[in-house]
């Protein structure tokens, strides 16, 4: 039994990512998306699209193939998500707030200084689900990239009783991801001054996400508190 147990660890990353995939690729392709406030996304600088953990899927439907960096969790679940966003072609660095944190937080920094556009969860990887974290400020700070809040929804989906109520598209519905304008956190900020921004983003994903609700005919999920 422990062999067939190991046996079954070593085999499930590369099975689940693959059925994952191509789960994923399948209803992605019959997807309608359409992007609101594109036009925040232009000019030089770092970008950090923020968006809350349970409505990744149509962002990375959006952006697949586009060189798009994330950072994903060290966890064994994060492990096969790794894989899922590699084969759809983001940059994936690995860490979080329980492991890698402080290593993927420099890598992160790096390259948003180079000028990168990053996809990133402030409420993940365990959540509470609708509330921002401090490591987004602090990349943001760091590094000098504009944290772009996002809000994001689709006509027909499925939403899973996970602690995110993770949000799957049903094929061939119709989805959006609405951008806010950029939101800057000064080089020099004091503790205080992070708080302010980490409340402003925190309302400004919901407010967006609100906005995408509406847009595609359900009641708003987030009127206060998610």
């Amino acid at each position: 039994m422990g062999k067939l147990k190991a046996w079954w660890r070593r085999i499930r990353p590369p099975i689940m990512t693959s059925l994952g995939y191509a789960a994923a690729r399948a209803i992605g392709a019959t997807l309608r998306i359409e992007l609101k406030g594109g036009q925040h996304l232009e000019g030089g600088g770092g970008k950090i699209v923020a968006g809350w953990h349970g409505e990744t899927f149509v962002p990375a439907m959006f952006w697949r193939g586009k060189g798009v960096w994330t950072i994903i969790s060290q966890s064994r679940d994060g492990e096969m998500q790794a894989r899922v966003f590699g084969r759809l072609g983001f940059k994936v660095i690995r860490g979080s707030t329980g492991r890698g944190g402080v290593r993927a937080a420099v890598e992160a920094i790096n390259v948003l200084r180079d000028g990168a556009l990053m996809a990133f969860t402030p409420d993940g990887p365990r959540g509470p689900s609708g509330v921002v974290q401090g490591g987004l400020l602090l990349m943001a700070k760091k590094s000098g990239a504009a944290i772009i809040p996002a809000g994001v929804s689709s006509r027909r989906r499925w939403r899973l009783g996970t602690w995110d109520r993770y949000q799957i598209p049903k094929p061939f519905s119709r989805a959006v991801i609405v951008l806010g304008e950029p939101i800057e956190v000064p080089a020099h900020a004091t503790e205080i001054e992070l708080e302010q921004s980490r409340l402003r983003v925190e309302a400004e994903i919901r407010r967006l996400q609100n906005e995408a609700e509406r847009a595609m005919g359900h009641k708003p999920e987030c009127a206060g508190e998610r």
